[in-house]
């Protein structure tokens, strides 16, 4: 059976938490899509960590972790990333990568760089991780797939190949020091180096655990609002961040995944550029970010201050009904125990009219958001692990979320540990 765990909104939604705590029951744990360009903070009891491209399953020994063919695969930050684990403690996981995953070139991030100071003014606020780039090289058919370092004459042709092309960008467009063939090549077979040991046919392997009926969790980046295709465009990932894509992402049947738990945080924040209607600005964003998460509202790939705002009733429906939502994880909810009134946008004012439908990019700039006050509960809810024993404005809080979504909310986070949930 396929679980998928995937965001409705703009990313930084808590799915680690919700990754890490249903990987328990989990045999297998994927990445399907993305790179290092975003993070998923764990707190647990080897401590706190942020994934940038390791499943969130690595902390447990029972699990297998598989970077799928659809991940923007950084060796270098992947490599890093789990010598650091390593050293905090965590047991050597078991990780797999697929030989048809598409390695991110040092090229794509100062591309990536390049491009963004080119832009100026009009960036898309990239993370500068190479994503952009990466993808457009993927799908102009000049990536390198994991299973090309294995031929080492096709490969050093390839790379004279590709070359000449980025080396008139660099010359002609950045005006920046052009490509060497023999020094990427030996960082190619560096990269051949540290993944030769977890390469294989992933998707076959996956295939197999189905067969034998072991329990698949893919995990999702970002989310529904990033999606290139559904999401605000072109304010946006470059990937696909659908559990539909769940299916390509991982190269299993789509017929397999049965559960699409969609995270929903209890207000709104982003990291980027693009339409965000239910923002707020000066003292009272500081305040919800700076209580928010688990030591504050900053990207954990950039560092970054998130944009922040109420929760989105507009953008949230959206967001799971893309998804296809099985169940919803209501996360960050003891956030809000500050306050004495919270806010929720019910609806978007577009030239006059109010609609309670997601529009295009066009439409969405032109959205002021339509608030609607609900009475705060004033304390900490922290600890609470039984529904009923939430105050009864906390509850009616999340009971008002899930009749204005159209989505069973399942799960209610409250707190950054795995035992701080409460199941509805």
């Amino acid at each position: 059976m396929v679980k998928a765990i995937v965001g409705a909104n703009w990313g930084d939604e808590g799915k680690g938490k919700i990754t890490d705590m249903m990987a328990k029951e989990a045999d297998v744990v994927v990445r399907f899509q993305g790179g290092a360009n975003a993070g998923h903070t764990i707190v647990n009891h080897y401590g706190k960590f942020a994934l940038h491209t390791l499943p969130s399953g690595v902390f447990y020994t029972h699990t297998t972790n598989v970077i799928g063919n659809g991940v923007a695969l950084n060796i270098p930050v992947l490599f890093k990333e789990l010598q650091t684990m390593i050293e905090q403690g965590v047991p050597k996981p078991n990780l797999l990568i697929s030989d048809r995953a598409q390695i991110v070139m040092p090229y794509h991030m100062d591309f990536d760089v390049y491009e963004e100071e080119r832009l100026a003014g009009k960036s898309f606020g990239s993370t500068k991780s190479g994503i952009a780039p990466f993808y457009s090289d993927k799908y102009g058919k000049i990536g390198f797939q994991v299973s090309e370092l294995y031929d080492e004459n096709a490969l050093s042709e390839k790379i004279e190949r590709v070359i000449l092309q980025k080396n008139i960008l660099l010359e002609h467009l950045y005006k920046r020091e052009k490509l060497d063939k023999e020094r990427l090549f030996e960082t190619m077979m560096e990269y051949k180096r540290m993944v030769d040991p977890y390469v294989c046919d992933t998707s076959l392997y996956l295939w197999n655990a189905l067969k034998e009926g072991k329990e698949i969790l893919l995990e999702g980046q970002l989310g529904s609002l990033k999606d290139t295709d559904h999401g605000i465009y072109p304010m946006v990932t470059s990937s696909s961040t659908l559990a539909a894509y769940g299916a390509v992402g991982a190269g299993i049947p789509p017929y397999e995944m049965k559960e699409i738990i969609t995270v929903c945080k209890a207000y709104s924040s982003a990291v980027g550029a693009g339409a965000f209607v239910s923002e707020i600005f000066g003292q009272e964003a500081e305040e919800l970010r700076k209580r928010g998460g688990d030591g504050g509202e900053y990207g954990a790939t950039t560092g970054r201050p998130r944009r922040m705002g109420w929760f989105d009733m507009v953008a949230s429906k959206y967001g799971c009904r893309i998804q296809g939502a099985t169940h919803v994880a209501f996360t960050v909810l003891d956030v809000l125990g500050y306050l004495e009134e919270i806010p929720v946008c019910i609806g978007y004012d577009i030239n006059g009219k109010v609609t309670t439908e997601f529009p295009t990019t066009t439409i969405l700039k032109k959205a002021k958001p339509v608030l609607k006050t609900l009475p705060g509960w004033r304390c900490d809810i922290r600890g609470i692990r039984k529904y009923e024993d939430l105050p009864e404005n906390c509850r009616k809080y999340i009971e008002f979320i899930e009749e204005g979504i159209g989505f069973p909310i399942t799960m209610i986070s409250n707190g950054p540990g795995r035992e701080d949930i409460i199941y509805k």
